[in-house]
């Protein structure tokens, strides 16, 4: 029996291996359990699947266990976005949103994400019980879906609607449209694609066709991913901003006016600047271990909170469902802001920063230039190491043992170790090593004054962890 086990988001498997019908059948039985003892007055999930392949059959599937159990289900027809989901779950009052997506994974998987009534991931504690309640087989009899939907336990919803509906009522569109700006959108042949054609039908749009493998390429906004719509900004030099969401839209990825990169640390950043510096909102500031200090050093110019959590959004969220929360971002690109739900959302986050440029009428690297006066310009550099589960365990215990005291010239001044352990170097430089769960494989992390400063770090710590 193949043992199905959720990852910091959800639980994914390669398509016709792990992710099958049986074994979603399986997940979703698993499921139905914890709802039927959790949630006995509100018999009702929200259920939507994104663009990948076999989407629909793997969320009807679902719809098809839960029915089986009772549970009504709002099904949305066609491929929605993450965000959607959740905020569906909200709207609908429902006990627990399903979707059926891998996220930003290579297109040979698909997944299975938990989203909570609250609106954004479901907690760790609700995660294990599903786990726990998974059967080894299903023997139950299920309805046709056109049954279901005849017998009222299946209901179509029309999510894109309802999300379209509340981003016209938060902001201002017509500024942004109107404010002489050029923008871009690469949805990564993802679940935003619809969505933004539908709101900013006028701007210049990427990969938002309905192409289920991805052209072969995962759907993660990260810059090896995009370089070809970071040279369609750069040739044609009327673009001011590019957006880019991941395969369900709830991760972001930013260019500049240039074509370059603007990674999740001065999105967060920005994000903080514009909302308390422009707008009077305030709020902690919440942000995972590997994120820029400046982070902190900007929320304590500005008197707000600051809170370091572990890596995944999940932490962040639930700190967002119980405390007024201004911004909770990651730097993997999930981000969450106060006055939505407590979800990453890659166009919700991306809408934000063009209605900072409209409003402003300034340019992305002018507002990075104000932040910047505030705490200082810096880089961060990431790689990730490919190495035997030998050789990963081995430094994991050196790390431990406090065997290591300087990275090459870089001498360690104090370690901390929330979440992998992070070596403070000195001059408000770091470096951070931190093992994958899943597989063998070691990320670094590090944080300095410039790129190349910060490449050197990585480069030293490489150096010296592998000899």
């Amino acid at each position: 029996m193949y043992q199905i086990k959720f990852g910091t988001d959800g639980w994914r498997g390669i398509i016709a291996a792990e992710f099958t019908v049986e074994n979603v059948k399986r997940v979703a039985q698993g499921t139905a359990e914890y709802i039927k003892k959790n949630h006995a007055n509100n018999l009702s999930i929200v259920l939507g699947h994104d663009c990948r392949f076999a989407g629909e059959l793997f969320a009807e599937t679902t719809a098809q266990i839960m029915c089986a159990n009772g549970i009504k289900v709002k099904l949305a027809k066609g491929f929605v976005s993450t965000p959607m989901v959740s905020l569906g779950a909200v709207k609908f009052g429902a006990s627990l949103g399903v979707i059926i997506t891998a996220s930003h994974n290579p297109p040979a998987y698909n997944g299975y994400k938990l989203k909570a009534h609250y609106g954004g991931p479901s907690s760790p504690d609700v995660i294990d019980e599903v786990e726990k309640n998974i059967p080894e087989t299903v023997d139950l009899k299920l309805q046709s879906i056109d049954e279901l939907v005849k017998s009222g336990l299946i209901e179509y919803v029309d999510l894109e609607t309802l999300y379209v509906h509340e981003v016209e009522n938060k902001f201002d569109l017509n500024t942004i449209k109107n404010s002489g700006m050029e923008f871009a959108y690469d949805a990564m042949y993802g679940a935003g694609q619809n969505v933004m054609r539908k709101l900013f039908p006028e701007i210049t749009l990427l990969h938002c066709d309905y192409n289920p493998g991805f052209d072969g390429q995962a759907p993660e906004p990260i810059h090896k991913n995009l370089h070809e719509f970071s040279e369609l900004i750069r040739v044609s030099e009327d673009i001011d901003c590019g957006l880019v969401t991941d395969g369900d839209a709830d991760r972001i990825g930013l260019y500049n006016k240039k074509g370059e990169f603007v990674d999740s640390h001065h999105i967060i950043l920005l994000l903080v600047h514009y909302l308390h510096k422009y707008k009077g909102m305030s709020g902690k500031v919440i942000t995972t271990f590997s994120a820029t200090s400046k982070i902190t050093a900007l929320a304590k110019a500005y008197g707000l909170d600051i809170e370091i959590t572990k890596i995944g959004f999940k932490y962040i969220c639930e700190k967002m469902v119980t405390e007024n929360v201004l911004v909770g971002g990651e730097e993997s690109g999930g981000i969450a802001i106060k006055g939505f739900i407590p979800e990453r959302d890659g166009i919700w986050i991306g809408l934000t920063l063009w209605e900072f440029m409209a409003t402003t009428k300034k340019s992305l690297d002018e507002l990075i230039q104000e932040v910047y006066d505030v705490v200082g310009k810096f880089s961060m550099g990431r790689i990730d190491l490919h190495i035997t589960e030998e050789i990963k365990q081995r430094v994991l215990e050196n790390c431990k043992s406090g065997k290591y005291t300087s990275f090459g010239n870089y001498k360690i001044e104090k370690v901390k170790d929330l979440d992998g352990f992070k070596f403070h170097l000195g001059n408000e430089e770091w470096v951070m090593i931190r093992a994958s769960g899943t597989e063998p494989v070691l990320r670094v992390y590090s944080e300095s004054s410039t790129d190349e400063k910060a490449n050197a770090i990585l480069e030293a710590t490489k150096k010296t962890i592998l000899a």
